[in-house]
């Protein structure tokens, strides 16, 4: 089992296992993960057993504090030295679900963002995983403004300074 960023070669394997993860109204398009992987491949965390795409976990840095829904579209938002790790999603192959790969996923992204330097962390979440996400020490500051997919997303935010 291994960590390693994106690239564009895992294009299709990204978008087909956000299908598998997510409503059709919530998934990136290809072209979605084509720009993201174009602006920020090594903001891409890929888990994998044996060449199998198990997990991932994509974001941009920026120097905004708040997620907006503009950046989930707008790859150019990016800002290599920003202050924060935005998460766009968090997704485990529906198969590999429940063996804590999401958590190994994201204490990578935890401590790959502490040792760049990062202020903190921002994702939106479901209300069903803000427990999740809460036992990384990130802190729920409410219903986000965002209107992703027509869903109700919370606002977490993990600092590290």
């Amino acid at each position: 089992m291994k960590i390693r960023h994106g690239d564009l070669e895992d294009l299709t394997a990204i978008t087909e296992l956000e299908k598998k993860c997510f409503p059709p109204a919530e998934a990136a398009s290809l072209a979605s993960f084509e720009g993201r992987l174009r602006y920020f491949s090594n903001h891409f965390w890929l888990l994998e057993e044996g060449g199998c795409l198990i997990g991932v976990v994509n974001g941009m840095t920026t120097n905004d504090s708040h997620l907006r829904d503009e950046m989930y579209e707008n790859p150019s938002l990016h800002l290599e030295v920003g202050s924060w790790q935005m998460i766009f999603g968090v997704m485990v192959d529906p198969r590999w679900q429940g063996k804590g790969y999401a958590k190994k996923l994201m204490n990578q992204v935890i401590a790959d963002s502490r040792e760049s330097g990062r202020e903190g962390i921002v994702l939106t979440c479901k209300k069903e995983l803000v427990p999740f996400y809460e036992g990384f020490g990130f802190v729920q500051e409410g219903v986000s403004e965002s209107q992703h997919g027509q869903a109700v997303w919370f606002s977490m935010r993990l600092l590290l300074t």
